[in-house]
């Protein structure tokens, strides 16, 4: 029996997954890698570290399984999409860490790129707001500030690419990547699915130093070297799209949110893009090959399994991230407490960069007990605001939202309680797949549709099967009650930042 494998290439950890044809779990490796912080706001990799990492996992899933490479049919990729790379075209050397998605050093330019026009000035093409999410401004920030970089990166020296185009160029010596991460930069035009120029120029982003766009599904190259030498690499998705795929939302209306790092909520709108009213963001769910592109609206929320790392590694309150659910349990509620974990400004729907965190609501009576509770319904409150707007922009397009209850992937799902109080605050039951890995089985599915390890979707459908449904139990004067202190507490982040 063969195999797909998938690379997952995460904000803390890098993976490789091995699925059957059922979708089924047979091997996993993992490393954790550093996150790097130089300065407030500022969030980086080293990118020799992911390669290293991801080279290390995909020979230790196969020592795990007791497999060869002959066993493995395709590989697929997928990433945290917005993290940037810049590196050199002839030694393969990257000229600066990798800037992830949650930094905000380029505020500033983001505001100066707006000018007149708002933040709005390049979403009627990308879908995207001006924002310091996105990997463009990055780009033009390392270009402004290694020396000599934007005479080299103008001269064709120098490659950028989000971290799928990174893991391909070490795998196969290939300079590409996919329409959903290329969604992801600000550079591409969303109904060409090709650079725009313009942008480019207007961003300061030379096309020289950009990889070719291909479709989220097709044979790209065979790896070069190491573990699974000469194996094709058939399938590329930023790690949200990967989740959609995965969780076999393949018809307009489906929806489905990932609780990882941050949170991202997406909604299929079919083979048009949708353009939001609400905040949230038009991108590329996928494309198979010479098919036509699918798109979806997204809510992207910059942190939430982040704030429980936060609150275990900056406070030391918990020991391990699973811990969190014990502790909240041991009081009813939070206690009159909320935390607004505006990190990195506030992202969708409200796209708020001046937002700094707060915890309001505090009294002599709040334990932290409260705080980790508070913590996890922040995760829920966030999500709620997203499925408004969704539901808000469904309802001005005519689009059937088909919610008729939300499937949930990423590492707290695990959680009971977060996912009960998620239930409640929704109003809308929450349901968990059997097979929690969605993103990596996602990639692996785009790889292997590519080289016919499945024959098609409905494979993809028929493999999907619910393993937990929550649902809601909050009344309904309650749940209006606890919106209202949350949007208090939210509105007490603004005007933070200067």
């Amino acid at each position: 029996m063969r195999y797909v494998a998938a690379v997952d290439q995460g904000t803390t950890s890098s993976r490789c997954i091995l699925f059957d044809r059922q979708g089924q779990i047979a091997g996993v490796a993992q490393r954790e890698h550093e996150q790097i912080f130089p300065k407030p706001g500022w969030v980086e990799h080293d990118p020799e570290t992911l390669w290293r990492n991801t080279e290390f996992v995909l020979g230790a899933v196969l020592d795990e399984a007791g497999l060869t490479a002959t066993d493995i049919a395709a590989v697929g990729v997928t990433n945290q999409r917005e993290t940037t790379v810049v590196w050199e075209r002839d030694t393969g050397r990257p000229i600066h860490n990798a800037i992830v998605w949650q930094d905000t050093r380029t505020d500033r330019l983001c505001t100066e790129l707006a000018g007149t026009q708002g933040a709005d000035r390049y979403s009627d093409r990308t879908g995207l707001p001006l924002s310091t999410y996105f990997s463009g401004p990055k780009v033009r920030w390392i270009l402004d500030t290694v020396p000599g970089a934007r005479e080299r990166a103008e001269a064709g020296e120098l490659c950028f690419g989000t971290v799928d185009s990174w893991l391909l160029w070490k795998l196969t010596g290939q300079h590409i990547t996919d329409v959903t991460n290329a969604s992801r930069t600000l550079l591409m035009d969303l109904r060409t699915l090709t650079w725009d120029e313009r942008i480019c120029a207007e961003i300061g982003v030379p096309t020289a130093m950009l990889p070719q766009i291909r479709s989220s599904s097709e044979v790209y190259a065979e790896i070069g070297a190491g573990p699974l030498a000469g194996v094709p690499v058939a399938g590329i998705l930023g790690d949200q799209q990967a989740a959609m795929f995965g969780q076999a939302c393949l018809a307009p209306g489906e929806a489905k949110n990932t609780y990882g790092t941050g949170n991202f909520m997406l909604l299929n709108t079919g083979t048009t893009p949708v353009f939001s009213e609400h905040g949230l963001l038009t991108t590329v769910c996928y494309r198979l090959g010479e098919e036509p592109p699918v798109y979806a609206l997204e809510g992207s929320i910059a942190v939430t399994g982040a704030l429980v790392q936060w609150f275990r590694d900056n406070l030391g309150i918990i020991s391990a991230a699973p811990e969190i659910e014990d502790l909240a349990r041991t009081v009813e509620d939070n206690g009159g407490a909320y935390i607004v974990p505006a990190f990195s400004g506030l992202f969708a729907p409200r796209w708020r960069p001046d937002a700094r965190g707060v915890v309001a609501g505090l009294t002599r009576f709040v334990t932290k007990a409260h705080l980790a509770r508070a913590i996890l319904e922040s995760t829920a409150f966030q999500t709620r605001e997203v499925m408004d707007a969704m539901r808000a922009d469904a309802e001005a397009r005519s689009l059937d939202l088909a919610a008729t209850a939300l499937k949930v992937d990423g590492g707290m799902v695990d959680n009971d309680l977060l996912m009960q109080f998620q239930a409640d605050i929704l109003d809308l039951p929450v349901v968990r797949p059997l097979v929690n890995e969605t993103t990596a089985l996602g990639a692996a599915y785009a790889a292997g549709l590519a080289v016919e390890y499945w024959s098609g979707t409905d494979d993809i459908r028929a493999n999907w099967a619910a393993d937990k449904t929550w649902t809601p139990a909050m009344p309904d004067t309650e749940r209006e009650s606890r919106l209202r202190d949350w949007n208090k507490a939210v509105e007490r982040t603004y005007n933070w930042a200067d």
